[in-house]
């Protein structure tokens, strides 16, 4: 079975062909960072046009580089949300033209469905397992107990941990995205230098919240401009900051496997590629005794790849699947449980 994967919720344009769910044949990413950078975030209209203008020549490019034709795919998979709904809009009603047109059926997929099985192009993974999605948007942790059979088990409740980690970029003047920015600048500062709070919320809750981490750091730069005796530099406060971002989302990955009685672990999400969070969720699995699985980086931001891999499995456990489109729509908010 080829599968044709299109992802369009965020500002990444992605096409990927995928065979019999575990052999990539292409995977075509094209990200809009030019055209957000200057904004110092994802404009909603922008990202809309932007996907409008390259979605037809990103399939084109993954069929070409799958060394397959457009009459060949045997299912298109598609994300139908959560996302933003202008960047939804472009790919879902680009897979509707294509099913109608070539006559093969169609699947939308959640986006987070495809961020939790994007471990499977890699490697498979034993069920039951505890995953987190950590990335610009979301911040969430769930127990995986088969493919379609995911529990809810803590969300951020106010930012995302990438989202913070953009903010914060932008406080300290660092390029769009911010992420990435700060985990080069964290390798040579002090985390030590400054200690920056962890929210953990009241006892035994597994939600996140890093609105007030933001608010400090923000805090104390408006007071090192003052000049109130605070010398750290952009590589202590970005190592100060990650520091409190990594020990809440370790803690509570830990705790959910205690909870949950499971000892597999995979992180996944954009933020999943940065290296400070793998070498601490790494040890701290280890110490547990643990077993800790990530997707590599490619997989980890948005990416098509994933979607054709959730829609593959989605399929085979026959769920609704036609050339019928009236029952499916963009969903800004979707739950995956």
């Amino acid at each position: 079975m080829l599968v044709l994967g299109l992802e369009t919720s965020c500002d990444e344009t992605a096409a990927a062909v995928l065979k019999d769910g575990d052999t990539l044949l292409s995977n075509i990413i094209n990200d809009q960072i030019g055209v957000h950078s200057p904004y110092g975030g994802i404009v909603p209209e922008l990202a809309g046009r932007s996907h409008n203008e390259r979605v037809h020549r990103v399939i084109k490019e993954a069929v070409v580089e799958a060394g397959v034709r457009l009459r060949d795919i045997d299912l298109i998979a598609v994300t139908m949300g959560p996302g933003l709904i202008g960047s939804l809009l472009v790919g879902l009603n680009t897979a509707k033209g294509l099913s109608y047109g070539l006559k093969i059926p169609m699947i939308g997929v959640n986006h987070l469905e495809g961020h939790l099985l994007a471990i499977f192009l890699q490697k498979k993974i034993q069920f039951p397992f505890i995953a987190l999605i950590v990335s610009g948007g979301h911040t969430d942790l769930y127990r995986v107990s088969d493919f379609g059979r995911y529990k809810l088990l803590g969300r951020t409740r106010d930012d995302a941990a990438g989202e913070s980690f953009d903010k914060v970029g932008k406080m300290l003047g660092l390029p769009y995205p911010g992420g990435p920015a700060i985990e080069k600048l964290a390798r040579n500062g002090n985390g030590k230098a400054h200690k920056f709070p962890r929210a953990y919320l009241e006892k035994g809750s597994l939600d996140f919240s890093f609105s007030g981490l933001k608010t400090s750091v923000r805090t104390f730069l408006n007071r090192r401009e003052k000049g109130n005796r605070l010398t750290l530099t952009d590589e202590d406060i970005s190592a100060g900051f990650q520091d409190a971002v990594l020990d809440v989302l370790v803690d509570k990955l830990i705790s959910a496997c205690k909870k949950e009685n499971l000892s597999r672990i995979v992180v996944t999400g954009g933020v999943a590629s940065n290296g400070a969070l793998r070498v601490a969720v790494g040890k701290a699995a280890q110490a547990y005794g643990f077993e800790a699985s990530f997707p590599d980086p490619i997989f980890c931001t948005d990416n098509a790849a994933m979607i054709a891999c959730a829609g593959h499995y989605k399929f085979a456990r026959n769920q609704s699947s036609s050339t019928d489109f009236m029952g499916l729509d963009a969903k800004a908010s979707l739950s995956i449980e």
